[in-house]
């Protein structure tokens, strides 16, 4: 039998708007306060995850939060030539305030406010949730820009993200906000079917790891937004049913997955070892899931 079509329309609800919104501000002010050690620098603040993205759903609670410093950057070099290469190291000095110094301020300014609810993890300042307020994670950062051109500094060309580091050392850019708005457009291009699937099929990996057919963590909801983001827009129909099928049927019989890119078109899909790509035997392990709650409801 397949999933009601009732089910899948209350699975593509948004979850907590009013909560989540009381719980950002309410840690912006903190971020942005007169006060903190950082308050003279260039820096700024801002939601990504599913609740920036209007995909978050009931059982997801977290508020993800980026602070990001802009007046130090760290760049990949890879697409420039040799020429470009030394005008980028010459245009440029070190930073004296550096991420370590902000990443610390930060987590003094959270924990001034919040107390032992603060805990720094391996690539977030997690907020624990109390009363009204949401559990909240802050990610520190610092700019990063993906050069494609560079002769001087008032001459290049580049594309800007994030950077942070987790706790072995190890370097992580991303672009929020290039994923948010190219949801955005895909859900515009789809008939606005885009993010109400992506909170049905959110909800589907809630039901898939409450019934065993697939281990927490293997899905996370960046990675289920970016596979959707591939799907060619004449899948999402008339339906939540045919939508659902339509796609999974488009990932096993049709999809090139190599080819499948973040939403953010800065990184491959499906790749294993990158912290920014999903490993395919999880992307694999979750579509087969899902044919299976399919199947067998």
């Amino acid at each position: 039998m397949a999933i009601p079509e009732s089910q899948l329309e209350t699975w593509s609800h948004q979850g907590s708007i009013t909560q989540s919104s009381t719980t950002y501000n309410s840690i912006k002010n903190v971020l942005e306060a007169s006060s903190t050690a950082y308050s003279g620098k260039n820096f700024k603040v801002f939601l990504q995850g599913s609740y920036g993205n209007d995909t978050n759903i009931y059982s997801e609670s977290d508020v993800d939060i980026v602070i990001r410093l802009d007046d130090v950057f760290q760049s990949d070099l890879t697409q420039l030539n040799e020429d470009e290469k030394a005008a980028y190291q010459s245009a440029f000095n070190d930073a004296t305030y550096t991420y370590t110094d902000f990443k610390r301020d930060v987590l003094l300014a959270l924990t001034s406010q919040y107390g032992t609810a603060v805990k720094a993890g391996d690539k977030a300042i997690a907020i624990d949730a109390s009363g009204s307020r949401r559990k909240a994670d802050v990610i520190v950062a610092i700019q990063f820009r993906r050069y494609f051109k560079f002769r001087s500094s008032y001459d290049s060309e580049y594309v800007e993200g994030i950077c942070f580091w987790n706790g072995k050392g190890d370097r992580i850019a991303n672009y929020p906000k290039q994923h948010s708005s190219n949801l955005t457009g895909k859900h515009q291009s789809t008939s606005k079917w885009l993010k109400p699937m992506a909170r049905v099929f959110k909800n589907m990996r809630t039901r898939m790891v409450d019934d065993g057919l697939i281990k927490a963590g293997i899905a996370p909801s960046y990675y289920i937004e970016g596979l959707l983001y591939n799907v060619p827009n004449d899948k999402f129909t008339t339906s939540f049913g045919d939508c659902v099928v339509n796609i999974l049927n488009w990932y096993r019989q049709n999809a090139v997955k190599a080819e499948l890119v973040c939403a953010n078109e800065q990184y491959y899909l499906l790749r294993d070892g990158h912290h920014t790509c999903w490993n395919q035997a999880n992307c694999d392990a979750f579509v087969e899931a899902a044919v299976t709650l399919w199947n067998d409801w």
